[in-house]
């Protein structure tokens, strides 16, 4: 829904378990290997980003309609005044005959299972599907043109696909590839493959919504909404209207899909809402997989009693209107030079104010002479009771991402690690939210969004969110989240920044490169798989490692944040003492190197870049072996949920990595070795 014309005081959220819709028109090329998978993906993160709508990543798992929640797995439920249903649907799949087939719907699933059985081609090519219809015969083309020895296994005798002309044009063409078709196949033939039609996902029954027996496909009204339930609308796969039914298709779906926007936006604004009625027939184009003697592909239409083909001219055809409806959630301009037009400042801890005017505000507080504070010394040391160390921090920023609860683990996260960097456990928070304006019903959504993403660090580790302050971002503002972090740490385990010892080897826990990553995220540039991968190292809580550093003799710890490796580093030597660093070594995030070799860069980057001068010829961390461009500035990259980075007796550095990684951190690595021993006084 446009902004322009969304209700006012109206929030838009899209929920969907991945963060790219497959469009399925065009995931039998994407088997047969005639496109790669970014380009029959649609990035609902950068869509959403545009349209000013908020991107949830979670899997459903259920919907009150009486308390108007969608229940979500892992994280609490989203309230909604209204609801739009559009969940596709799963292979159908009742036989209880040998082991289950891997079905091909959810897709994803699938392409995994693909890229796994691709690799046995050359020793195990035969491969059986279960299935007769124009979904199996496509799929069984696709994977023809791979190498495999596809077979369709069917329950009666002939194959599912309308006219009787598409029958006989099919069957010459699996002759003509040789796919064999074996008839009346036993109900517990082992098969490789269900393509066996299509059930709507059974929490919708489970719900208490009212679907069709044989389907599970939710019964809708011509509005399109849900019978009874004038809350909750639904189209696709997941529904039907129950007077005027049509198969599951996304034919069907496209078209519904401006009345759908029209009568949501009717519904609240409280105005009478429109009827649909589906078109009764269906274009149908069915690829062969290009493996024809010259390989060009060809496909087959079928509309009503009509069939045509197998033709290269209805394969362009076909390729030319799947290649459209892709670009109409393409950039209008090119983003690369958009962005560098018109460079966005980041959010996260790439935010944060850089390190010069706060140093120089911190030392005009002082008053003439006097020592400032460290502005990078994050974790204060409050008190010492029987030995044991009392620590807090504060920490927060702009919110990094749009989904509330997201934000708010990523942030507590975030806080946490300066406690974790001193080998504190965490007791306890105060938190202070910032919600935009909104209507109050939103507000408090966000605001319990944000706290229970809080909750989901504190809660595994036994720690309590004591209370804290709500705020509303007035003039613009957005989502903001603040965090005051209380732990401890027993008696010999509260480890600074320093001294290190000489000899002590430098570990690092996981990758870098949020920073770059999430400035290309702005402007649409980023591949949304590398913020997929970005979000789980960044979700994944560093707590264990403090116990394990612990059991390794950690002699000293920071957390890398805003100021980037380099900067953070600095902070860990003395005056005149010396490091060596083998910048090959440290773990890059999958994508942040060939974004920086692009020019792209965090906008506090710049202000980071003060610390490359720790690499000059003369300066105290050495580079053994040359590093590329794109590797100086990853040093440089400020980092939100950034890794740990430990200085260990050289004894112990290879038995402290191999714990790390088993703890879970495979990418953990050794960056580096302290050349010359840290004056006595250094602390």
């Amino acid at each position: 829904m446009r902004p322009r014309l969304r209700p006012a005081r109206t929030a838009v959220v899209l929920v969907n378990r991945t963060s790219t819709a497959l469009y399925s028109g065009m995931v039998p090329g994407l088997v047969a290997g005639l496109y790669d998978a970014p380009a029959c993906a649609i990035d609902l993160r950068e869509l959403c980003r545009r349209a000013g709508v908020t991107f949830v990543q979670a899997e459903i798992t259920g919907v009150d309609p009486e308390l108007a929640l969608l229940q979500l797995r892992g994280r609490p439920p989203l309230r909604f005044d209204r609801l739009s249903l559009d969940v596709g649907a799963q292979t159908r799949w009742a036989e209880a005959a040998g082991p289950a087939p891997q079905r091909v719907k959810p897709l994803e699933p699938f392409l995994a299972w693909l890229q796994q059985r691709l690799a046995t081609v050359e020793t195990e090519p035969d491969l059986a599907i279960r299935g007769g219809g124009a979904a199996a015969v496509e799929l069984a083309l696709a994977l023809r043109a791979r190498g495999l020895r596809p077979r369709l296994l069917l329950r009666a005798q002939g194959l599912h696909l309308g006219p009787a002309s598409a029958h006989r044009r099919v069957e010459r063409l699996l002759a003509q590839r040789g796919i064999a078709v074996e008839r009346s196949a036993a109900p517990g033939a082992a098969a490789e493959l269900a393509c066996t039609g299509s059930v709507a996902p059974p929490w919708l029954a489970a719900s208490g919504l009212p679907v069709e027996a044989a389907s599970g496909r939710l019964r809708c009204e011509p509005t399109l909404q849900v019978h009874g339930h004038p809350q909750l609308f639904a189209c696709g796969d997941c529904a039907v209207i129950a007077g005027d039914p049509r198969p599951p298709s996304g034919v069907w779906a496209v078209r519904a899909a401006p009345v759908l926007v029209e009568n949501l936006r009717r519904s609240l604004e409280g105005r009478p809402l429109r009827r649909w009625r589906p078109q009764a027939l269906a274009l149908q184009l069915l690829g062969d997989g290009g493996s024809g003697a010259d390989a060009r592909p060809r496909a087959l239409a079928f509309y009503g009693g009509f069939s045509l083909g197998p033709s290269r001219w209805i394969w362009r055809w076909k390729h030319h209107i799947d290649r459209r409806f892709m670009a109409g959630f393409a950039a209008l301009i090119d983003a690369d030079d958009a962005a560098r037009a018109e460079p966005m400042a980041c959010r996260g801890c790439a935010a944060k104010l850089s390190a010069q005017p706060l140093a120089a505000a911190l030392q005009r507080l002082q008053g003439p002479g006097a020592l400032a504070p460290s502005p990078q010394d994050a974790a204060a040391v409050l008190t010492r009771t029987d030995g044991t160390v009392l620590l807090q921090s504060v920490d927060g920023f702009p919110a990094l991402v749009a989904d509330p609860w997201l934000n708010g683990r990523l942030t507590t996260l975030h806080a946490c690690s300066d406690l974790w960097a001193s080998g504190a456990v965490l007791h306890s928070l105060q938190a202070v939210v910032t919600v935009p304006e909104a209507s109050a019903s939103i507000q408090e959504e966000w605001l319990l969004q944000s706290l229970a993403g809080v909750r989901s660090v504190l809660d595994p580790l036994g720690a309590s969110l004591l209370g804290g302050h709500s705020l509303e971002g007035r003039d613009g503002a957005g989502l903001a989240l603040s965090l005051s972090v209380n732990g401890m740490a027993p008696a010999g385990r509260h480890w600074g920044k320093g001294p290190l010892p000489e000899g002590a080897v430098l570990l690092l826990t996981r990758p870098i490169g949020s920073g770059v990553l999430f400035a290309a995220a702005q402007t649409g540039v980023a591949d949304p798989r590398w913020i997929d991968a970005a979000l789980e190292t960044m979700q994944s809580s560093q707590a264990p490692l403090v116990a394990v550093l612990a059991q390794h003799g950690c002699r000293a710890c920071t957390d890398i944040t805003g100021f980037g490796l380099l900067g953070h580093l600095g902070e860990m030597l003395a005056p005149g003492q010396r490091l060596q660093l083998d910048g090959g070594a440290v773990p890059a995030m999958a994508g942040a190197l060939e974004l920086l070799g692009r020019g792209w860069a965090s906008s506090l980057a710049p202000a980071n870049a003060e610390a490359l001068q720790l690499l000059a010829p003369q300066g105290p961390v050495a580079l053994p072996q040359p590093i590329s461009t794109e590797r100086h500035q990853l040093l440089i990259d400020p980092q939100t949920c950034g890794p740990l980075l430990a200085a260990l007796p050289p004894d112990r550095a290879e038995a402290a990595l191999a714990a790390v990684r088993a703890a879970g951190f495979p990418e953990a690595n050794l960056i580096g070795r302290v050349l010359s021993p840290a004056p006595a006084n250094r602390r």
